[in-house]
């Protein structure tokens, strides 16, 4: 890579794309085989207002986030999606929540990675795993 993947290069990165701009989705740390973002809790979230729990759709989406941009150190970019497991542990009440990526597996064609969600408590919110295609694109 070119260019130096600093805090502020991933979190241009990462926030290229309007619904990651939605998500509010901040850049916290950055390590070799990971990575912690944190999204900012928004009132569309919410499935059950007389509950005010966060969609599972919107858990999945952190969960499919944070494994894939784990990957950004060693490719520079996010990737595909070929599967993704998710398991939900609890619902998630309004608040910011912290995801934690980490690779697994790097391959030159495919990945596997997990994130784990987390409420403003530190409590498990919901965890996953994903395979993402990684080969890099043809031009």
């Amino acid at each position: 890579m070119s260019e130096e993947l600093t805090l502020e290069r991933v979190q241009a990165l990462v926030t290229r794309g309007p619904y990651h701009q939605w998500l509010g989705l901040k850049v916290i740390a950055l390590n070799e085989d990971g990575i912690e973002l944190r999204a900012t809790w928004r009132e569309e979230w919410i499935v059950n207002p007389d509950r005010r729990y966060t969609h599972g759709g919107i858990l999945a989406t952190l969960v499919d986030l944070g494994a894939d941009w784990a990957m950004v150190r060693k490719n520079g970019r996010g990737v595909p999606t070929i599967s993704l497991h998710v398991d939900y542990h609890a619902v998630a009440m309004p608040g910011d929540l912290t995801i934690r990526g980490k690779i697994v597996r790097m391959g030159a064609q495919f990945s596997t990675a997990e994130a784990h969600v987390f409420d403003a408590q530190g409590k498990l919110i919901a965890s996953g795993r994903g395979t993402y295609l990684t080969a890099p694109p043809k031009t």
